[in-house]
């Protein structure tokens, strides 16, 4: 087995002198989840197209368990499951006839294809829904549809494309359930989404991508207690009395803000990231008399987190635009 389950080396996509990919580079483990995190146009779609065999890169390549996507397409094929962001349903074509066609079409026969479509209907709750026409299906129904046809030949890894775009909340939480399980049955899966939130929940690793840019690769945990864009975190603070106490205190010191007043004290950030600090902090607070019941470190949501490396990228950039020129001679 290949070390990696998708392997990409300085990938490249144009479309004329648009930049889809620009030299995006990344590993995902085998039996990992790893969220694939971006703006609209920012090469999400592009990469993933490129990984399902459905477009072919400028430069640089791609590997699915090690074999070139681009050099075997139909043995990368047989080991991924594609669910698109929009997918082609048939008119009149019921659920059940649906994936016994797509069983039919990648080489399933007799009582092999129909346990597999058994087993496909079971895992994804499609058995309700055997003889309701794949066209008239609501959005989560639908999902669940293209997640078991893409289950079909049992894929060792699936790629998913804003597969909790549009769905109401109870849909989210039943498509994020499938996901759970499939990963406890060590399948690779590689998801995109904009809803960071649900993504940071369910995945081993996150990827940020940029303007065809990889920006951040990571687990979800490292970016919720990392500092923010300028170096600083954030503490809940709540205290017995007064909670105008918290907010008159810190005028009074250095290194901390109020971020924000609280029913019971204030939400307050140390512009230092650091455990030293944020402990001294304490010290003065109670030295100093407040009545501190509370005092706990707040996570950053991951849009936040996102929001904050695009910020260091814009701001580096901005920096080497306006350096000086040196001649040399």
């Amino acid at each position: 087995m290949s070390e990696h389950a998708i392997s990409v080396r300085n990938l490249f996509r144009y479309f004329g002198t648009l930049k889809a990919v620009d030299g995006v580079s990344f590993d995902v483990p085998h039996g990992s989840v790893c969220g694939f995190v971006g703006a609209n146009g920012a090469g999400k779609t592009t990469t993933m197209r490129i990984l399902a065999t459905l477009d072919y890169p400028t430069m640089g390549g791609a590997e699915i368990c090690g074999i070139n996507v681009v050099n075997h397409p139909d043995k990368v094929r047989s080991l991924i499951g594609w669910m698109p962001d929009h997918f082609g349903n048939y008119e009149h074509m019921t659920v059940l006839e649906y994936l016994d066609f797509y069983a039919r079409a990648l080489g399933y026969r007799g009582a092999e294809r129909r346990a597999r479509i058994e087993e496909v209907m079971g895992f994804a709750d499609l058995v309700p829904l055997a003889d309701r026409l794949s066209n008239k299906l609501s959005k989560g129904m639908t999902q669940r549809l293209c997640l078991g046809r893409a289950l079909i030949h049992d894929p060792q890894i699936l790629i998913m494309d804003e597969p909790a775009a549009g769905l109401d909340p109870r849909a989210r939480v039943e498509l994020k359930h499938l996901i759970r399980l499939l990963a406890e049955e060590g399948k690779t899966i590689f998801i995109s989404s904009h809803i960071l939130s649900e993504l940071g929940e369910m995945c081993d690793s996150l990827l940020f991508i940029n303007a065809g840019r990889i920006v951040h690769h990571g687990d979800a945990e490292s970016l919720k207690q990392g500092s923010d864009a300028a170096g600083g975190a954030y503490y809940d603070v709540q205290v017995l009395g007064n909670p105008q106490a918290v907010s008159d205190w810190v005028v009074l010191n250095p290194d901390v803000e109020v971020a924000e007043s609280r029913k019971r004290g204030s939400r307050i950030r140390i512009t230092v990231n650091d455990p030293e600090k944020s402990a001294e902090v304490l010290r003065r607070m109670i030295r100093d008399g407040l009545q501190v019941v509370e005092f706990h470190r707040e996570q950053r949501n991951l849009e936040d987190a996102f929001i904050d490396i695009l910020g260091k990228i814009e701001q580096g950039n901005a920096q080497a635009a306006v350096l000086p020129v040196t001649h040399h001679g």
